[in-house]
């Protein structure tokens, strides 16, 4: 199927490596075979305009019944607003109860931790980048704010909300500062997707995402023009 995909896919992405991330992913997770081809090039497509790759740190594909869906991770996010050319650093992080820990008005002052005793329970998280002009811009969420957008969440009961809290949790106050400074439409497309099955939030569908779904179809109906031709034969 390569000369099929190298008529509809990104100048970037060649036909082989598009394969070969395919059978990557088929192999790590067995159950995404049972999703439909469409959402699995869409998917994959998807990462591909992001820069991103199914590599289980920065990004996911994950099968929900016969939906594969793409979950771009904490570490992921943090990657795609580094990207932004006025960003210089970005550190998130989860504040717990035995903590030193200051802000004033959403600027963080002091945050110290000892590592030779137990941190106790997480009650915040908070986020603060450094843009290349020195400047600063920062967001921090109690528990109880993050837990209002877990409980809003489709996925709110399973998943990594369920396996990796403190990282949801750290991902949601990233995804709030994002809303606060200046990131590329790439960026902010790629967000929103993940805002789709972790935050429970459906926003405009861009023009973008409307052509990345129209390659997936064509890509679909390459495979359906291939196996028609295969039967013929």
């Amino acid at each position: 199927m390569q000369k099929q995909f190298a008529a509809a896919l990104p100048k970037h992405l060649s036909p082989e490596r598009f394969a070969r991330i395919a059978i990557t992913a088929l192999t790590r997770t067995p159950k995404l075979a049972e999703c439909t081809q469409e959402s699995l090039f869409r998917c994959l497509l998807d990462l591909s305009a992001m820069g991103l790759e199914p590599d289980g740190r920065r990004a996911y594909l994950i099968p929900y019944g016969k939906d594969c869906t793409l979950i771009v991770s904490f570490m992921g996010l943090v990657e795609l607003m580094r990207r932004a050319g006025d960003v210089s650093t970005i550190h998130a992080d989860i504040v717990c109860e035995n903590d030193q820990f200051e802000e004033n008005i959403g600027e963080v002052t002091l945050h110290k931790i000892d590592r030779k005793k137990p941190r106790g329970e997480m009650f915040a998280a908070y986020c603060q980048v450094t843009f290349k002009d020195g400047s600063k811009q920062s967001a921090v969420m109690s528990k109880d704010e993050i837990e209002s957008i877990r409980n809003r969440s489709k996925s709110g009961n399973a998943g990594p909300w369920k396996t990796d809290y403190n990282e949801m949790a750290k991902k949601t106050v990233v995804r709030r500062i994002s809303k606060m400074i200046t990131l590329s439409p790439e960026i902010h497309n790629a967000i929103e997707k993940t805002d789709r099955h972790e935050f429970g939030e459906m926003r405009i569908v861009t023009e973008k995402r409307i052509s990345q779904q129209d390659t997936a179809a064509n890509l679909m109906d390459l495979v359906s023009d291939d196996n028609e031709e295969g039967g013929a034969e």
